[in-house]
């Protein structure tokens, strides 16, 4: 159970103030029931909620693409610095939202933010092997011999050994890396291990889910159920059955 105002707070892109007078108004139905005090209880899940006679769907899980900038730490909050989190327009901020996965600071691109932690776990877990493609731009042009050590996996410095992974050149100093995991500064340790350092990193795709095909406002989007299942096919599905 929840109050009825903060319900409508997350279903609505109106202000609390606004929302406020909206209720008062009369324009609120539960249950086909008008009701004036945002303070009353509802079942979001259960109840039959209307502003205006629409009918509101409740979404208790809710994921949102961004298109992130350089410059923003893909964090949930910093002292110090700015985070995606704080660039969420203000009516986003009650969610709970957290970030999927990380982009570094001076990489760019698709990021997912989220309410659902098994859809999150998903995603970022190689298990689920769930694909990620980028554009770099290097020093220098990728060769034959790069594309195969990549296919093979490499060890980086650290020891660490990276599972097979493509490399597509596309242009003298630009290619395209998908990978299936994401450990720290996968793509660029992977692109300076075959002597290619990144210049720039943009992520353009999820899975399924292309970063070129979604609508942005001011660098946000939701995604509906059948665009996050771009990102893991048939995840929805799956969960209405449980």
């Amino acid at each position: 159970m929840m109050r009825l105002d903060k319900l409508l707070s997350e279903l609505t892109p109106v202000s609390r103030r606004e929302l406020k007078q909206i209720i008062r108004a009369g324009r609120v139905t539960v249950n086909e029931i008008c009701v004036v005090s945002g303070e009353q209880k509802v079942d979001p899940e259960r109840d039959r909620i209307c502003l205006d006679g629409t009918l509101l769907c409740y979404r208790r899980f809710r994921t949102f693409a961004m298109d992130k900038p350089t410059g923003v730490l893909t964090a949930a909050r910093d002292r110090n610095q700015l985070t995606v989190l704080d660039l969420l327009p203000s009516e986003w901020k009650g969610l709970d939202l957290f970030p999927v996965g990380r982009l570094d600071k001076d990489t760019s691109g698709l990021l997912l933010l989220t309410n659902d932690g098994e859809f999150a776990h998903q995603v970022i877990s190689p298990k689920y092997q769930v694909k990620k493609t980028y554009l770099a731009r290097t020093e220098g042009t990728v060769t034959p011999e790069d594309q195969k050590a990549f296919a093979e996996g490499l060890i980086l410095r650290d020891g660490l050994r990276t599972l097979p992974a493509v490399l597509e050149p596309c242009g003298r100093d630009r290619c395209f890396v998908t990978v299936e995991e994401g450990k720290y500064h996968q793509v660029r340790r992977m692109l300076s291990a075959v002597g290619k350092p990144v210049l720039e990193l943009r992520r353009l795709s999820i899975g399924g889910l292309k970063i070129a095909e979604l609508s942005f406002q001011n660098g946000f989007c939701e995604l509906s159920s059948e665009q996050c299942d771009l990102v893991l096919p048939g995840y929805h599905s799956k969960m209405l059955k449980k």
